[in-house]
């Protein structure tokens, strides 16, 4: 019953956030823009798209590894696409992780090492997006002249590095009752882990590369269907606007981003001095390409071998 309570307010907050975003937007002006050289720049941001979730699992792999749950290249691609597609389907932004969880315990590796390797993951990419946007911190208030959205910007972003701060101090605590409580044994133990992966001198700098390189190629996609729109807006503000709607996006308060990303990036836009609509437009877009590469991952996953094997059962994804 919460389960389904819980699914019900994601979906009611994305149908909101959509309504009143899709306000703004002409599908007519938008349709008309659309022509053969449009799909080129699509089918370009498509292919980023896999090449993002390629750098993705090289970093999955290394923390894997370190997480007592090695997994190979090819194994960990077929299931970040199963992920890429159930987090287009399920009621959540971070369902797809759960799924991925799901996978990696099913592969051998145990539900203790798959929850340390995907939870771990996913911090240290949060972590890294936070860092990029207080690197781009100077030029974003040079941008953003209305002073809300630079409160907002500042405020998002402190509270998700502290978060990130946070977590990589706790890994360097070594008080006793850190192992006592459950929750806190296991959320410890992670940080730990994220300190082992972050700060070694073998496997350090190529997740910090791909960390950031993973967040870079979201720019990239964004801006491929600002091309294929021909909409008036310069590398440079897609590469400081993109990162802060990315964070926002995953917050797990709607289905797979949809409305929270619309109603961000358009708010973004408008706080930058562009138009609102070009934002929900770039956001339309950007969402229709993860739902396209999403799609292609659901082939994965029925002709994978664990579909198979599950049968008709369920998966049960952790709430």
């Amino acid at each position: 019953m919460r389960r389904i309570l819980l699914s019900t307010i994601k979906v009611l907050i994305s149908a909101a956030l959509l309504y009143f975003s899709l306000r703004k937007v002409s599908f007519s002006d938008l349709a008309s823009r659309i022509n053969i050289a449009s799909l080129g720049w699509i089918g370009l941001a498509i292919a980023v798209t896999f090449l993002q979730i390629f750098v993705g699992v090289l970093r999955w792999c290394e923390i894997s590894a370190e997480c007592g749950a090695p997994l190979a290249t090819r194994q960990a691609m077929r299931f970040n696409l199963i992920g890429a597609f159930f987090n287009q389907t399920l009621p959540s932004s971070i369902g797809g992780d759960a799924v991925r969880l799901w996978l990696v315990a099913r592969a051998g590796a145990g539900w203790r090492a798959a929850t340390y390797s995907i939870f771990v993951d996913r911090a240290i990419g949060l972590i890294a997006l936070a860092v990029i946007i207080v690197a781009s911190l100077p030029w974003s208030y040079h941008l953003i002249g209305d002073p809300d959205g630079r409160t907002a910007l500042l405020l998002v972003d402190l509270a998700s590095l502290a978060g990130g701060i946070g977590f990589l101090i706790l890994g360097g605590l070594r008080w006793p009752w850190l192992t006592g409580w459950w929750g806190m044994h296991h959320l410890h133990a992670c940080a730990v882990i994220a300190d082992r992966v972050i700060f070694s001198r073998k496997r350090g700098p190529k997740i910090a590369v791909l960390s950031l390189l993973v967040h870079v190629l979201a720019v990239v996609i964004a801006w491929c269907v600002v091309q294929s729109i021909a909409a008036p807006v310069m590398f440079g503000q897609i590469f400081l606007l993109i990162p802060p709607v990315m964070l926002i996006t995953t917050l797990p308060i709607s289905i797979a981003g949809w409305g929270v990303r619309e109603a961000t990036m358009g708010l973004a836009f408008g706080y930058a001095g562009l138009m609102t609509a070009e934002g929900v437009n770039v956001s339309l877009l950007f969402g229709a390409v993860y739902f396209i590469v999403g799609a292609f991952g659901g082939l994965v996953w029925i002709f994978s071998a664990e579909k198979a094997a599950q049968g008709a059962a369920p998966i049960e994804v952790p709430e």
